[in-house]
C-alpha cells in the first residue's frame, strides 16, 4: 500500500495547479451563463490529458489509474473550479467502463462532449426511482424526472438508471428537458432532467453491480476534491491568522486560534491518509473498495465542513462578505457533504460495509 505520491504523481498535481492558477477564475466562471469555463475544460483534457487519466491508452485515455484522477480532483478542490470533471470524467467514464460501452469515451477524454448521469431519486443520489424506460417497436423511451443531477444543464449526453419491467438498466439518451436547481453552492450548479417520451439505447450490463461500483469509486473523486478544499482552507486561514490583529496581538497567538487551526490541521492529515488508501484500493485493491470508499464519505464531508465553518468565524467580518472567497469555500464544504446523501447515510454505509448491524450502534 502506498500513501505517498510518486515523482510523476507529483509532476501531474504541479502540472495541473499550475494550469488552474494560470487560468481558472473561480467567480468569472461561475457567473457565466453556463456555470463552466469551457476554455479550461478543454485544455484540461487537450493539454493536460486529465480527464481520461483511467481510460485506457487505446481509448484515447492516459492510461493512469484512481490514485492519478483523486489528484486532479484534489487540486480542482483547492482551486475550487467550477467544472463538470465530477459529473463526466469521475460518474459517467466510470459508469461506461464498468458497462465496456465506450464509444463515447474518445470524444469525452479530449473535453470534446460532457456527460452526465441522471440516477438520483427522491431521498437517495443512487435510483433508480423517479424514471422509467418503456421497451416499444421503434426502441426504448424514457420517461420521469431526475433530481439532482450534476452538471445536467451543460452535459450533452446522459447516463440514465431507469426501471424497467424486468429491473434497474442503464440507458443513454440526448433528448430531455433541462432546468437548473437553485442551489447553496453556485460553484457547482445542479440540474433537474426530465424525460418525455425520450427516445433511449439500452446498455447491456449487471446495472446494479455497476451503479454500486461508479458510487464507490465517486465517493473516492469527491474525498479528493474535498481534501483540497480543506487544505486550501487550512493554509489561508493560518496565513490571515498571522496578520490580522486583535488588541494589539495577532489572532495567530491566542491559544484558542493555535487549537482551532490544529484541529483543521490534524483533520487534513486524517482526510489525506483515507484518500490516499481509498484511491489506492481502487487500483490495487478493489476488493477492500466498498470500506475505503465509505470511510472517505464519512469522515472528510464533515471534517471539509468544519474547517470551512472555523475559516469563516477566523477571517471575521470579511470572511462574511460576498467579495472573500471564504464564503465559497463554506457552500462548497456544506453541498459535498450532502452530494451523495447525508454523514447519517454515510455512516450507515461504512456499518454495512464493516458488516455490523445498525442496532449495534445506537
Amino acid at each position: 500500500m502506498r500513501l505517498l505520491l510518486d515523482k510523476e504523481q507529483e509532476a501531474l498535481r504541479a502540472a495541473v495547479r499550475e494550469l488552474l492558477a494560470d487560468h481558472s477564475d473561480t467567480r468569472a466562471a461561475m457567473d457565466s451563463p453556463e456555470g463552466v469555463d469551457r476554455a479550461l475544460w478543454t485544455r484540461l483534457g487537450r493539454e493536460l490529458d486529465v480527464l481520461g487519466l483511467v481510460v485506457p491508452e487505446e481509448l484515447g485515455g492516459a492510461g493512469a489509474g484512481h490514485v492519478e484522477r483523486a489528484v486532479v480532483a484534489e487540486e480542482l478542490g483547492r482551486a475550487l473550479t467550477p467544472s463538470p470533471f465530477l459529473a463526466s470524467a469521475v460518474l459517467a467514464t466510470d459508469v461506461l467502463l464498468a458497462l465496456g460501452d465506450t464509444a463515447l469515451l474518445p470524444r469525452m477524454v479530449t473535453g470534446e462532449r460532457i456527460v452526465a448521469v441522471a440516477a438520483a431519486e427522491p431521498g437517495s443520489p443512487w435510483g433508480p426511482g423517479g424514471t422509467t424506460a418503456t421497451e416499444t417497436a421503434d426502441g426504448w423511451t424514457l420517461e420521469g424526472r431526475t433530481t439532482p443531477v450534476i452538471a445536467g444543464d451543460v452535459a450533452d449526453e446522459f447516463l440514465v438508471l431507469a426501471t424497467t419491467p424486468e429491473g434497474p438498466a442503464w440507458f443513454r439518451t440526448t433528448e430531455v428537458t433541462r432546468s437548473t436547481l437553485t442551489t447553496l453552492d453556485p460553484t457547482r450548479r445542479l440540474a433537474a432532467i426530465t424525460f418525455t417520451g425520450a427516445p433511449a439505447v439500452r446498455l447491456a450490463g449487471d446495472a446494479l453491480a455497476v451503479r454500486d461500483r461508479v458510487a464507490d469509486l465517486a465517493a473516492v473523486a469527491l474525498a479528493a476534491e474535498q481534501l483540497g478544499g480543506l487544505r486550501k482552507v487550512l493554509e489561508t486561514t493560518t496565513e490571515y491568522a498571522k496578520i490580522r490583529v486583535q488588541f494589539g496581538r495577532a489572532i495567530g497567538s491566542y491559544q484558542a486560534v493555535k487549537h482551532g487551526l490544529a484541529d483543521i490541521h490534524v483533520d487534513w492529515e486524517q482526510a489525506l491518509s483515507a484518500v490516499r488508501y481509498a484511491a489506492w484500493t481502487a487500483d490495487e485493491a478493489p476488493d477492500e473498495l466498498p470500506v475505503a470508499a465509505a470511510l472517505v464519505a464519512t469522515f472528510v464531508g464533515p471534517a471539509y465542513f468544519r474547517a470551512a465553518a472555523a475559516g469563516v468565524q477566523f477571517h471575521g467580518g470579511i470572511g462574511y462578505t460576498w467579495e472573500h472567497d471564504a464564503h465559497l469555500f463554506y457552500k462548497r464544504a456544506k453541498s459535498t457533504e450532502l452530494l451523495f446523501g447525508p454523514p447519517t447515510r454515510q455512516r450507515a454505509r461504512l456499518a454495512d460495509a464493516l458488516g455490523i448491524r445498525r442496532k449495534d450502534l445506537a
